[in-house]
């Protein structure tokens, strides 16, 4: 990709980000309300989203071979239950990733070890 080729990229996706931003504040301005649909697409979207992002992250999870599908049901209890204590979405799945990481990169065994717990 030359140099013209990057800038070019680089003011697109620019553009278009400040147009996802700023367009709803210039079709309905303070003091218009948008419609019952808008409304409802941000009651019902993010939900949606994740639960869509959950589906995608589980999608080729094997239960019959390997560790069963253990690591990301340990993972997915954990950001469910941090989530459930907690409430925010951003820390809820942090800690289900640095979960998941640690059981798939055998972090667990080795913290034990060091912690002389004899796992």
């Amino acid at each position: 990709m030359t140099t013209l080729q990057s800038v070019l990229t680089i003011a697109i996706v620019v553009l278009g980000t400040m147009c996802t931003r700023f367009l709803p504040f210039l079709i309905w301005p303070e003091g218009r309300r948008p419609p019952a649909f808008i409304i409802r697409l941000g009651q019902v979207l993010p939900a949606a989203v994740m639960g869509m992002l959950v589906v995608y992250s589980l999608r080729n999870t094997s239960l019959t071979g390997g560790d069963h599908g253990l690591y990301e049901g340990v993972s997915l209890l954990v950001t469910v239950l941090v989530h459930c204590r907690r409430r925010n979405m951003m820390v809820s799945i942090a800690c289900g990733t640095l979960t998941y990481m640690a059981l798939v990169q055998g972090w667990i065994p080795l913290a034990a070890q060091a912690l002389g717990l004899g796992w």
